[in-house]
C-alpha cells in the first residue's frame, strides 16, 4: 500500500481597485498587500486540508482529491490509506458514511471536488468515534449553500488490465426549500486475474503449486438520502443503500509438484452472489445557538452471501495415493443487524465541548456450510460430516462514551475521554461445539495540542481500542487451493486490544513529522501451519485396506493450512516525515513523504484451533514461531503539473516505493509503482487518462522460513498495470447543498461484513 503523504502551504492574494484616479497612490499600497491563507494546518486532534484554497482542487472528483491530500494515499485506485493505519473510516460532515466500501468509493469518484470545503485527517480518533484497532478517520466537509435546484454527475470509465473492465455511474442531487434528496446509481464489470506460485516444505520434502485465478464480477449499487428540515432546529433524515455483486464461474487452476515430480492438477469452479441492504432513520435537534445538538439513529442491515463451488483433482499418473477426487461446497452467510444510538454535544460560551453518547448493536450471523465428497463406488457425492457445519453467532454490544474538549488558551487545547464497551456473544456449531464470549472494555483517550508559535505546532495523543473479528473470519469454512492446501477461518479467534500513541509536529503548515507507537495484545493473523495426518488407507469404494495381519494400512499425508488465529503480541514504532508544497505560482505541486518503521512481532502457534480429534487418525503439527524484529522504509512522491495557463491541462506523476519488510508470515519483498495521468477540463466535462504501475512492479512476494528449516513461499501477481480512460460530466447548479450525510447506528458492524 502506498504510504501517506504530506502537507501544504500556499498563498491567497487579494487586491482592491481604486474608486478615484486621485487615489492611485493609495491603491498601489493596497495592491501590494498579500494575504496568506493556510492550506494545510494542525488543529487540536486533526490535520486540516483547506481544499477551497488548494490549486489542485479544480475539475476533478473527491476520490482523486483525497489521493492528493497530505497523509492520504491510494496505490490501486480502489482504496484509501492514512499513514500507518489499519483501515480508513470515512465521515462526511462529521457523520459516518453508511455505505459499504465499494459503494463509498464510487460515491467519492462521482462527487465533484468543487463541492468540498475541507478535508480533515484524524490519525488517532477520539472516544466519540466508532472505530476499531488503530483505524484513522477522514472527515469530508462539504460546502454550504441553500440554493434550490438540482445538479448531478454522469461518468463512464473503461479500465484495461489483463481483461477489459467497463463501468458507469450517475448521481442526482435535488433541493427545494426544506427538502433535500440525493441519489446515486452505479454498475460495472470487473474480472480479476491473479497468478500464483506457492512452495512449502523442509529439507526432505518440497511441494510446489502454480497456476491462476480468473474471477469475473458484475456490480450494481445505489443509494437514496432524504433530508427534511422540520424547522430551524429539527431535521429528519432517511437513508437506503444497496449493493449487489455476482461472481459466477470464478476459476482457480493449480498444478502441483512434489519433490520435482508432477502430481496432479486442481481446478476450483466457484459461483457467488452478495446482497447488501441497509436502512437508517435519523433525527437531529439543535438545543441552543452555540452548536449544541442531540442526534439519534435507528438502523437495520441485511447482508447475504451465497457461495457454491466444486473442487476437482486430476492425477497425472494412476497410483493408489493419487486418484481423481472431487468435493462440492456450499458456504452461505446471512447477517442481520439492528442498531440504535443517541449522541449529544454540549458547547459552552467559552468554546469548550462535552460529547456523550450511547449505542446498542444486536447482530446474528447464520452460516450453514455443507461439503460433499465424491466416491467412485457410488459415482456420486456423499456428505462429509467433518466439514459440514451450521454455525450460529450472536453478538450484543452496548457502548457508552464521554469526552471533554477544552481550549485552555490561544496556544493550548486538549481532549480527554473514555469509551466503555460491554460485549456479550455466543457461538455454536450446531451439534458439535460452542462458546460464550463476555468481556468489558474501558477505552481511555487523551489529546494535548500546543501551538508553540505561528510556525510550530506539536501534539500528543493516546488511545485504546479493540478489534473484533470480522464476521467472515469467524465462519468456520475453508477455501481450497488443493485438497491439502487451504485457508481456514476460525470461530474461536479472540478480540485484540490496541494501545496507540502518537506525537505530531508541524512546521510552517508545510512540513511535518509524525512519531507513533502501537502495541497489540492477542494479535491475530492468518498463519501457515504445516504438518502431517496419518490415517487408514481406503480403496476406491471407501473401504479401509487391511494388511496381512488384519490391521489397517496407514498412509501419511502432508498438509499446509492458513489458519486465522491469535498468536501473541506485536509492537510497531513508526516515523513519517513529509512535505507538501507548490512551486512556480502553483504550476508544480509536490506531495512527498518518507516513512521509517520498526516492527516487533512475537508468539507461537502450536496447535490448530479448528482441528478436532478423529478416531484412528493422528495429526502432527509443526509449531509456527513468530519472532520478528524488522526495520523497513517506504516513500511516496506525488507531483501535479499544470500544463496550461487556462488551468485546463494537468499532468500527474506519482511514484511509490516499499522496501523489504518482515510480517507475521515471512519477508515481504520490495514493491514499487510508477503511475502517470493526464487530465483535460472542457467546460463541464473532464477527461482523465491514467496508467497505474507502468512497469508491473507492485505485487506480493513472501518468503517465510522457520527455525527448524521448514519454509513457506508465496508469489501473488495481480497484473497491476492498468490503463484507464474516464469521462465525467457535471450538470445543473454546482453550488447546490446536498442532503445531510447521516451517521448510521450500525456503521461499526458494516466494517466487519
Amino acid at each position: 500500500m502506498k504510504t501517506p503523504t504530506l502537507l501544504a502551504a500556499l498563498f491567497f492574494t487579494g487586491f482592491v481597485f481604486a474608486q478615484q484616479k486621485s487615489d492611485s497612490l493609495k491603491t498601489k499600497n493596497i495592491e501590494g498587500i498579500t494575504l496568506k491563507k493556510q492550506v494545510f494546518k494542525k488543529q487540536s486532534d486533526r490535520f486540516i486540508y483547506d481544499v477551497a484554497s488548494s490549486p489542485i482542487a479544480k475539475g476533478t472528483n473527491t476520490f482523486n482529491l483525497l489521493k492528493q491530500t497530505p497523509m492520504i494515499s491510494s496505490i490501486d485506485g480502489k482504496t484509501l490509506k492514512i499513514m500507518g493505519k489499519s483501515e480508513v473510516v470515512i465521515y462526511i460532515n462529521n457523520k459516518k458514511s453508511n455505505m459499504d466500501a465499494e459503494a463509498l468509493i464510487e460515491m467519492l469518484k462521482n462527487t465533484p471536488s468543487e463541492d468540498i470545503q475541507k478535508i480533515e485527517v484524524i490519525t488517532v480518533p477520539g472516544s466519540e468515534f466508532q472505530v476499531e484497532s488503530n483505524d484513522g478517520v477522514i472527515n469530508i466537509v462539504m460546502k454550504k449553500s441553500r440554493n434550490n435546484g438540482y445538479n448531478g454527475t454522469l461518468k463512464m470509465q473503461n479500465e484495461q488490465a489483463y481483461y477489459n473492465n467497463p463501468s458507469a455511474s450517475a448521481s442526482l442531487n435535488f433541493r427545494k426549500d426544506k427538502l433535500a434528496v440525493n441519489t446515486n446509481i452505479s454498475t460495472g464489470s470487473w474480472t480479476d486475474r491473479e497468478k500464483y506460485r506457492l512452495s512449502n516444505g523442509n529439507s526432505t520434502f518440497k511441494n510446489e503449486s502454480f497456476g491462476f485465478n480468473d474471477d469475473p464480477n458484475k456490480n450494481f449499487g445505489g443509494s437514496v438520502n432524504i433530508d427534511y428540515e422540520i424547522n430551524k432546529k429539527q431535521s429528519l433524515g432517511f437513508t437506503y443503500n444497496m449493493r449487489y455483486n455476482k461472481s459466477f464461474n470464478s476459476i482457480l487452476d493449480i498444478t502441483n509438484i512434489q519433490n520435482g515430480v508432477l502430481k496432479n492438477r486442481t481446478v476450483n469452479d466457484e459461483d457467488a452472489q452478495t446482497r447488501n441492504h441497509s436502512f437508517n432513520l435519523n433525527y437531529e435537534i439543535k438545543t441552543d445557538s452555540l452548536g449544541s445538538k442531540l442526534t439519534s439513529n435507528i438502523s437495520y442491515l441485511w447482508f447475504n452471501r451465497d457461495k457454491y463451488s466444486i473442487n476437482e483433482t486430476f492425477p497425472f499418473y494412476d497410483a493408489d495415493n493419487n486418484k481423481y477426487g472431487a468435493f462440492k461446497q456450499w458456504v452461505p452467510q446471512i447477517i442481520n443487524n439492528y442498531a440504535a444510538n443517541i449522541d449529544y454535544i454540549k458547547k459552552t460560551k467559552k468554546g469548550n465541548s462535552w460529547l456523550m453518547g450511547i449505542s446498542y448493536n444486536n447482530t446474528k450471523t447464520d452460516n450453514d456450510t455443507r461439503q460433499d465428497v465424491y466416491t467412485k463406488a457410488s459415482d456420486s457425492f456423499v456428505n462429509d460430516f467433518d466439514q459440514t457445519n451450521h454455525f450460529i453467532y450472536k453478538e450484543n454490544i452496548l457502548g457508552l462514551y464521554l469526552t471533554y474538549e477544552r481550549k485552555l488558551s490561544e496556544k493550548v487545547s486538549g481532549k480527554i475521554g473514555t469509551r466503555y464497551e460491554m460485549t456479550r456473544s455466543t457461538g455454536e456449531i450446531l451439534g458439535k461445539t460452542g462458546f460464550d464470549r463476555n468481556y468489558n472494555n474501558l477505552l481511555p483517550y487523551l489529546n494535548f495540542n500546543y501551538a508553540i508559535n505561528a510556525d510550530n505546532n506539536i501534539s500528543y495523543t493516546f488511545s485504546s481500542r479493540i478489534r473484533r473479528p470480522r464476521f467472515w473470519e469467524l465462519n468456520p469454512s475453508r477455501t481450497y487451493f488443493t485438497p491439502d492446501n487451504y485457508t481456514q477461518n476460525n470461530p474461536f479467534v479472540l478480540a485484540s486490544k490496541y494501545y496507540n500513541q502518537e506525537i505530531s509536529y508541524m512546521y510552517k503548515n508545510a512540513f511535518y513529522a509524525n512519531l507513533s507507537f502501537n502495541y497489540v495484545e492477542d494479535a491475530s493473523n492468518q498463519v501457515p501451519l504445516q504438518g502431517t495426518v496419518t490415517k487408514p488407507q481406503k480403496d476406491e469404494n471407501g473401504k479401509v485396506i487391511l494388511d496381512t495381519s488384519g490391521d489397517p494400512v496407514m498412509v501419511t499425508t502432508k498438509f499446509l493450512r492458513y489458519i486465522r488465529t491469535n498468536y501473541g503480541n506485536n509492537k510497531q514504532l513508526g516515523l513519517t516525515v513529509g512535505m507538501n508544497k507548490s512551486w512556480f505560482k502553483d504550476i508544480w505541486t509536490t506531495n512527498y513523504s518518507v516513512n521509517l518503521a520498526y516492527a516487533m512481532y512475537s508468539g507461537t502457534v502450536s496447535e490448530d484451533p479448528t482441528s478436532r480429534p478423529v478416531p484412528g487418525q493422528t495429526e502432527v503439527l509443526t509449531p509456527y514461531v513468530i519472532n520478528v524484529k524488522n526495520f523497513n522504509i517506504s516513500a511516496q512522491f506525488n507531483n501535479v503539473i499544470r500544463l496550461s495557463s487556462k488551468k485546463d491541462w494537468f499532468l500527474g506523476v506519482n511514484y511509490f516505493y516499499g522496501g523489504k519488510s518482515q510480517i507475521e508470515i515471512g519477508e515481504l519483498g520490495t514493491r514499487q509503482s510508477l503511475d502517470l495521468n493526464v487530465k483535460k477540463i472542457i467546460g463541464d466535462w473532464t477527461v482523465l487518462v491514467e496508467v497505474y504501475d507502468v512497469f508491473n512492479q507492485n505485487f506480493n512476494r513472501i518468503k517465510g522460513i522457520q527455525p527448524d528449516g521448514s519454509f513457506n513461499n508465496v508469489t501473488n501477481f495481480e497484473y497491476p498495470r492498468i490503463f484507464s480512460v474516464g469521462v465525467t460530466y457535471n450538470f445543473g447548479n454546482q453550488k447546490l447543498k446536498k442532503a445531510r450525510e447521516m451517521k448510521s447506528a450500525n456503521d461499526a458492524v458494516k466494517s466487519r461484513t
